[in-house]
Formats: structure tokens, C-alpha cells, sequence
């Protein structure tokens, strides 16, 4: 596998092809892997603990159908080879005890899907930016 920048957690397919089209037209070149439920991302971080590079972000769904965004959550920040890369929560839902949940468990950010197509690309393409272009990541 070549440079992974994203790994997108979106049990949606609009979402998620929406969110791939935001990021790949904000970031030149940018590698975006797609996972549609929580077990796939919880399969995908069990057999992948040898790549050479970690995601530089993960982008994860909350309300996903199997496995939830805040079981992927922990398990991923127990695998040490991700145990740092930032992960913002890309979620529907402002129930406090999910922002608060969220949190404990070691997201660096909570964002709020906006409801018009034009938001939510602007707010992906944003978050791309900020942790690809402007954030300095853990080596």
C-alpha cells in the first residue's frame, strides 16, 4: 500500500462519497481509504499494525450499524500504531453524553455533520486541511 492519508470511517454512501469528492478537490494527491462499517475498520487496524506509515487522520462515523464509533474509538487508541494519530468524530448527533464520551476516549475533535451539501463539503475540505496542511503530526 502506498501513502495512506485518510482512513474514512462513513457507513453512509452519500456521505462518504461526498466527503471523498470534498477532500480529494481541497488537498492535492490526497489518499483516501474508506471503510463502511466499525467492523471493517476494527478488521482493517487488527491486519494492517505492520504498514509502514500511519493514516496522517481518521475520520469516524458515531452512529454506525455492527460496531459504533465509540467501540472503533477504543480499540483503535489501543493499537499502538495509531495510538496517536488524530481522530475527529464526524457525526449527526450533539447528545452531550456522546461529546463527552467521545473525548474520554481520545478524539481530537467533534464535528457535527452540517445538514446542506455545501456545509458538509466546506467543513471536510476544512478539516483536511487543518490536519494535513496546518497541524504538525506526531512522527
Amino acid at each position: 500500500m502506498k501513502s495512506l492519508d485518510i482512513v474514512l470511517i462513513e457507513d453512509d454512501d452519500n456521505d462518504a462519497e461526498l466527503a471523498i469528492i470534498a477532500l480529494k478537490k481541497a488537498i492535492k494527491n490526497v489518499e483516501v481509504m474508506r471503510l463502511k462499517d466499525g467492523e471493517e475498520a476494527l478488521d482493517f487496524f487488527a491486519t494492517n499494525q505492520n504498514l509502514a506509515q500511519k493514516p496522517k487522520l481518521i475520520l469516524l462515523d458515531l452512529k454506525m450499524p455492527k460496531i459504533d464509533g465509540l467501540e472503533v474509538l477504543k480499540k483503535i487508541r489501543s493499537y499502538e500504531w495509531v495510538k496517536n494519530c488524530p481522530i475527529v468524530m464526524l457525526t449527526s448527533s450533539r447528545e452531550h453524553k456522546d461529546i463527552i464520551e467521545s473525548y474520554n476516549l481520545g478524539i481530537n475533535s467533534y464535528v457535527v455533520k452540517p445538514v446542506s451539501f455545501k456545509e458538509f463539503a466546506d467543513t471536510i475540505s476544512s478539516i483536511g486541511r487543518y490536519w494535513l496542511s496546518v497541524n504538525e503530526e506526531s512522527k
